[in-house]
């Protein structure tokens, strides 16, 4: 942020302005370039690093497994999290954006650099007191240990199911067995021969000849949830279709009083608005009087949330077409259709419905994502967890373009306007959501084939009782592997 604060105080870090008699304008030397560029990449290795650890960081400072409440907790910061997260974007695209149109960009780029220094220094600052997880060395090289190890002992007779001793694990480790689920994998940790395999500080002679109980099961947790994870890259695909959408509020009349009309990039303030009134209300309203009226903890699944948030954001996509088809009809009969920058006696208002639906999707699909990834995936795989969600939206941003170039080049064939034409009118906006939304639906049935193959999430098993005090939980045991305890 620095940087690029650097290219609007220092003139000469940025190409002169453009002549406007002979609109002649020079282009930017390498130097400049470089400066610009270095700072975007910059801020792209920060955000790399910010965004998925933050998630898990703050999870392990809840995490406290003798807090009966554990659970519902990290929930709540789940939810938490992403409307903070969505509050500060809406902050961005209106005071920030704000600034930068009023007082320009040395002021409009001076507050985020301003507001990132604060934010490290408090983050540092506050560094003694925070809960800091021992990080696991050689994650990815175990992961790639165990189908190499796997391969070598697939001639390996599989050990009784309840001896101890056959299956190597970590020095005080609950596992004694792995679990049953992609069992071919369960070969990388069969101890043959313990004076050989086994060191004597307990560890494998040879971590390609041997891996622990641990490493299988992560790699299983991994395996396991891609599926589920490739239906969450479409909703991310139906989101990223904001440039349409402000064609369309650029079209439409976006007055609210004579003299006040909303900005057409100010729309997706509604996505993000409706994204933390619900995270809001289903944290502090609907799950507590959930739980009043069944006299005991409720909480929606979050296999259930994915499920419920790729059904609301199919219904975007259709509410997106139908509004999209009246809107051109429109254009059409006031005779508009050579003309797009025209704007229609049409209110923009139409169009909050489908931003409603994409916040509510998200609310619904990303936390309980998250939720899903974390619970499931073993504690050393709290940062993958919190990534695999960013690189749903990565993978969907490339997906979303090959899809837009397919629709524009069979669309086109033989001369005929593109439905993704840039001219709205002419083009057929509605015909692409009508795809989007059935690439939804599509998406949707596969989340429900995969919920099924996957089969129940790890869940921990409870004795819930009430003292008069509120709820308590005492966790007994963890289904899905055999521990010492229940041996």
């Amino acid at each position: 942020m620095i940087l690029l604060w650097l290219t609007a105080m220092i003139p000469r870090v940025r190409p002169p302005p453009c002549d406007i008699t002979t609109q002649i304008c020079k282009t930017p030397t390498t130097g400049q370039m470089t400066l610009l560029f270095s700072s975007f990449a910059l801020m792209s290795i920060g955000a790399g690093g910010v965004r998925p650890c933050s998630i898990a960081f703050g999870a392990d400072q809840l995490d406290n497994k003798s807090n009966p409440k554990n659970e519902r907790v990290l929930e709540s910061f789940f939810g938490w999290y992403y409307a903070s997260a969505a509050i500060a974007v809406l902050i961005a695209l209106t005071a920030i954006v704000y600034i930068q149109d009023h007082l320009g960009w040395k002021v409009g780029f001076g507050v985020p650099a301003i507001l990132m220094f604060l934010s490290a220094f408090l983050f540092f600052f506050a560094s003694p007191f925070y809960v800091k997880q021992k990080p696991s060395t050689g994650f990815v090289a175990g992961l790639m240990q165990v189908p190499v190890v796997a391969y070598k002992n697939r001639k390996l007779a599989f050990p009784p199911r309840d001896s101890d001793g056959w299956y190597h694990h970590k020095r005080d480790s609950k596992f004694i067995a792995p679990t049953t689920k992609l069992r071919l994998l369960n070969k990388a940790c069969i101890i043959r021969n313990p004076e050989q395999d086994i060191a004597p500080d307990g560890s494998a002679s040879n971590p390609w000849s041997l891996c622990t109980i641990e490493q299988v099961e992560e790699l299983k947790a991994l395996l396991k949830v891609i599926p589920l994870w490739s239906t969450g890259i479409m909703i991310s695909i139906n989101i990223s279709q904001s440039s349409f959408q402000l064609l369309q509020a650029n079209s439409m009349d976006r007055h609210i009083s004579s003299s006040f009309q909303i900005p057409a990039g100010s729309f997706g303030m509604f996505t993000i608005i409706s994204l933390a009134i619900w995270v809001i209300l289903y944290d502090r309203a609907i799950l507590p009087l959930a739980s009043k009226i069944k006299g005991r903890p409720v909480k929606l699944g979050a296999k259930l949330r994915m499920g419920i948030g790729l059904f609301l954001s199919c219904m975007a996509m259709v509410v997106s077409a139908v509004v999209e088809s009246i809107r051109r009809r429109k254009a059409i009969r006031e005779g508009y259709l050579n003309n797009a920058r025209a704007v229609l006696d049409m209110s923009a208002m139409w169009l909050v419905p489908q931003h409603c639906l994409n916040g509510l999707a998200e609310a619904f699909n990303a936390i309980g994502q998250t939720e899903f990834y974390y619970s499931e995936f073993p504690k050393s795989m709290s940062s993958i967890a919190a990534a695999l969600f960013g690189l749903g939206m990565a993978v969907a941003n490339l997906l979303a373009s090959a899809i837009l170039s397919a629709v524009d080049k069979l669309s086109s064939r033989g001369g005929r306007e593109s439905w993704v034409s840039n001219n709205i009118n002419k083009g057929h906006y509605d015909n692409y959501y009508w795809i989007l939304a059935i690439l939804s639906s599509v998406n949707l049935l596969y989340f429900l084939v995969c919920s099924w193959a996957y089969g129940p999430c790890v869940e921990r098993v409870r004795k819930v009782s009430d003292d008069g005090n509120g709820f308590k939980e005492e966790e007994l045991s963890t289904i899905g592997t055999i521990v010492k305890d229940e041996v």
